[in-house]
């Protein structure tokens, strides 16, 4: 059983050495798993020698066993010939080789037992290799979800840290000014180069002028209320020259009282308060 201890002893060195050195924990499990197979495979050969011995020790046992049994078979062979002095010296050596064979029946015997437990060692030698395999992969598991744990604490404990939200709010800031700015400028330019002649027809076109709009509202309002009429959309009659000089002249009559529609007329804004006090007059005048 020696060699088992000589291979433990130099087990505790290795692991110890790479313990005090380790850098990377599964370099050093692997390293550790190659010097238990290379311990296993020396420790292997040296219980296939003892095996050997104790196979040689037996065979001798048999040849011994063998040689007995022969000179006893002589020693028979030569009483029935009436050679009593050749009986006598197979005698002699068929004691010699049962000497010979129970020494060596028990050596071998002992050699057997020793032979028995380097097996069983072995076997256990090999099962302990075999669950160090097994909990490398465990302790690897391990120390990945370890490294994995501290990745995760060192990011909470970073973001902890509220200069980095700050930091964050002002970059958001600033990409928000940026494009405030930049919708700013493109209005600016766009109010430059545009045309505002152009633009002011087309208000006019449209009717979408101030003046024009609240005429237009206010003549669809008294149609609405019935003091006016609709304007006729058949063709006009023909009139005598004397009749059209005084519509001509009516028309300018109505053209100096009040504007044209469609055309800009100044709308003086009054205040909220004077124009609810005269609404009220109107309504006290339309009660009474």
């Amino acid at each position: 059983m020696g060699i088992f201890h000589k291979i433990s002893t130099l087990f505790k060195s290795n692991i110890n050495d790479l313990i005090a050195r380790a850098e990377n924990p599964e370099k050093m499990l692997n390293q550790i798993i190659l010097d238990m197979r290379d311990q296993l495979a020396k420790a292997k050969r040296e219980v296939a020698g003892a095996i050997a011995d104790e196979r040689k020790l037996k065979s001798q046992l048999d040849d011994e066993v063998k040689q007995s049994k022969d000179w006893e078979q002589r020693a028979m062979l030569a009483v029935n010939e009436g050679r009593d002095d050749l009986a006598k010296q197979a005698l002699v050596r068929q004691q010699e080789h049962a000497s010979r064979a129970l020494v060596i029946e028990q050596t071998w015997r002992a050699q057997a037992q020793e032979t028995e437990k380097l097996k069983g060692a072995l076997r256990q030698l090999n099962e302990k290799i075999e669950e160090a395999k097994r909990k490398r992969n465990l302790l690897m598991a391990k120390q990945k979800r370890a490294q994995a744990q501290k990745r995760i604490h060192d990011t909470m404990s970073g973001l902890s840290d509220t200069s980095a939200f700050e930091a964050f709010n002002r970059m958001a800031d600033k990409i928000e000014e940026d494009e405030r700015r930049s919708l700013a400028s493109a209005e600016v330019t766009e109010m430059l180069t545009g045309d505002t002649v152009e633009q002011e027809f087309l208000k006019l076109e449209t009717g979408t002028g101030p003046a024009g709009d609240m005429d237009s509202r206010l003549l669809a309002l008294k149609r609405e209320m019935g003091l006016i009429e609709a304007p006729d959309e058949a063709e006009p009659k023909q009139l005598a020259a004397g009749e059209e000089e005084v519509i001509e002249a009516e028309d300018e009559d109505a053209v100096e009282a009040e504007p044209a529609e469609g055309e800009d007329a100044e709308v003086i804004p009054i205040r909220e308060a004077e124009l609810i006090e005269e609404f009220e007059r109107l309504e006290k005048r339309d009660q009474g």
